[in-house]
Order: structure tokens, then C-alpha cells, then sequence
């Protein structure tokens, strides 16, 4: 049996639907478990059961400070060890991530997954292109980065889930394998123009400010995430094509581009 991890965030739970879609033996692991899914809360070793579990597709338990991360990681892999699983996927970040700030947890888990024993394969995913979408700000007359004209290489959240779903199938075929999943470069100029706006650059420091100031809710983690997405883009750094998500598809990739513009559009507001 497969098993899922954060099955009830957007990655782990269209994961999940892809492993079903496609008639594979899966289930979810989830802290508020649903219908036909496992309790595991990574924060609580005791209720990390998995026994009958032959793949476990850890999804990065990212929204916390890395510490917390990779704890959390390191509790699941050592109940993977004990209980006898068979092959870990574990979702990490694109290659080219190494600037990022939140980088040094998923290469942290890469270690451990390395170092676990366990036959493994590692997802080095791509930025999603919902999310490049959705850190656009709208203005008056139209939007806002600080991404400059830099391009990031996004990748639509579905075909990392279906990417996911297709090593977890077939783990054999994948062992010790590391793959760069990367989509086409867009930039926040050519979301702008989808959407019939204009766009324009703001400085990494009124970005910073504006997260820090005028952005409510934000975990004391997330605006030095945010700012090093924004300035990797920026600085080209997160713009590089490769052909691993494609190969493990067997198909297109979903046009990133398009994506982004709907998560733009989904924040517009109200006129």
C-alpha cells in the first residue's frame, strides 16, 4: 500500500487523487485525518504508525522554522525504518532552490533520507506556478513584484501530484534517483499582459517592508522566505528548464503561464 503524507494539503491530497485516478492501492496520512485516512501527527511519534505501508510519499512538512521541519522529518523517517517501508519519495525543492531560504530544511531531509537506508527517490520540485500568481499585488492600474523581469521556471501543482503519483507507482523503476522538476519560464510581465494590466517592479526593500508592515498574518518565518523567492527570480536564478517533469508525465506539462493567471485573477479585487 502507498501512503500520502499531508493528505490534507493541496500537494498530498492531488497526490492522493492522482494514485486513485490511476487504480494504485493509497492512502493519506493526515494530522485531521478524513474518511479512509490515517491519524499521523509528525509532532507526536506515537501516532506515527506505519505498518503495511510499502511506499510512503513524505510530503515536506515545510510551514514551520526549519528545525521544526526537519523533526518532524526526521520522526517519520524512523517510523518508516521501524515499521518496515519500502521506498520513501520524499517532495524537496528544485536544484536551483539552493538560494531560497527555506532550502537548507528540504537538503537537511534529503540527508536523512539518504543516510535512512530505506530504498528512496527525491522530488526536487519546481516553484508552483499558483503561487508565483498569487505574489503578484494588485495596484490601481494594474499589478506589482518585486520580481523585475526575471522568469521563474513554475509548475503547475497538478503535475507535481500526478509526477508524484507516477515514481510512487513504480518505485522500483526510480530507486536513487533525484529529479529536477522544473516547468516553463514565465515572468510577471507576461502574467500581467494575460491579465490586460500593466506591471510594475518594486524594490526588495519595499517588498520587505510591505510584508512586514502591511501583510497580516505572516509567521516570523515566512516574510525572509517570501523576499528570498522574490530576489531569486529577480536575479535569475530560478529560471533554468529541465526535462525530468515531462519524462515522468509521459505527457505536455500543464502551461504554467495559465496557471499563474488565474491565481492572479483569483486575488483581484472587487471593482
Amino acid at each position: 500500500m502507498i501512503l500520502v503524507t499531508g493528505a490534507n494539503g493541496n500537494l498530498g491530497s492531488a497526490t492522493l487523487a492522482a494514485l486513485r485516478a490511476g487504480g494504485a492501492v493509497a492512502t493519506g496520512g493526515s494530522r485531521t485525518p478524513g474518511a479512509g485516512t490515517r491519524h499521523l501527527d509528525f509532532d507526536d511519534r506515537a501516532s506515527l504508525d506505519l505498518t503495511g505501508v510499502s511506499t510512503l510519499v513524505l510530503i515536506s512538512a515545510g510551514y514551520a522554522e526549519d528545525d521544526q521541519v526537519v523533526g518532524r522529518h526526521a520522526a517519520v523517517l524512523d517510523a518508516a525504518v521501524r515499521d518496515g517501508v519500502g521506498h520513501v519519495v520524499y517532495t524537496s525543492l528544485t536544484t536551483a532552490g539552493d538560494h531560497l531560504g527555506f532550502a537548507p530544511a528540504h537538503r537537511a531531509t534529503e540527508r536523512l533520507v539518504r543516510a535512512s537506508g530505506l530504498p528512496w527517490t527525491i522530488l526536487r520540485n519546481g516553484l508552483y506556478a499558483e503561487l508565483f500568481g498569487s505574489l503578484l499585488m494588485w495596484a490601481d492600474d494594474g499589478v506589482e513584484s518585486a520580481f523585475g523581469d526575471g522568469a521563474l521556471a513554475a509548475v503547475a501543482r497538478e503535475d507535481l501530484a500526478g509526477s508524484a503519483a507516477a515514481v510512487a507507482a513504480h518505485p522500483a523503476r526510480h530507486g536513487e534517483r533525484v529529479y529536477d522538476l522544473v516547468g516553463t519560464p514565465i515572468t510577471a510581465g507576461q502574467v500581467a499582459d494575460r491579465l490586460g494590466v500593466p506591471h510594475r517592479t518594486i524594490g526588495l526593500g519595499e517588498y520587505r517592508r510591505r510584508l512586514l508592515d502591511e501583510t497580516p498574518g505572516l509567521l516570523p518565518f515566512q516574510p525572509p522566505m517570501l523576499s528570498s523567492i522574490a530576489t531569486g527570480i529577480r536575479h535569475g536564478f530560478l529560471g533554468g528548464t529541465a526535462p525530468d517533469l515531462t519524462d515522468l508525465l509521459g505527457r505536455p506539462v500543464r502551461d504554467p503561464l495559465a496557471v499563474a493567471v488565474a491565481a492572479a485573477s483569483a486575488t483581484r479585487p472587487a471593482a
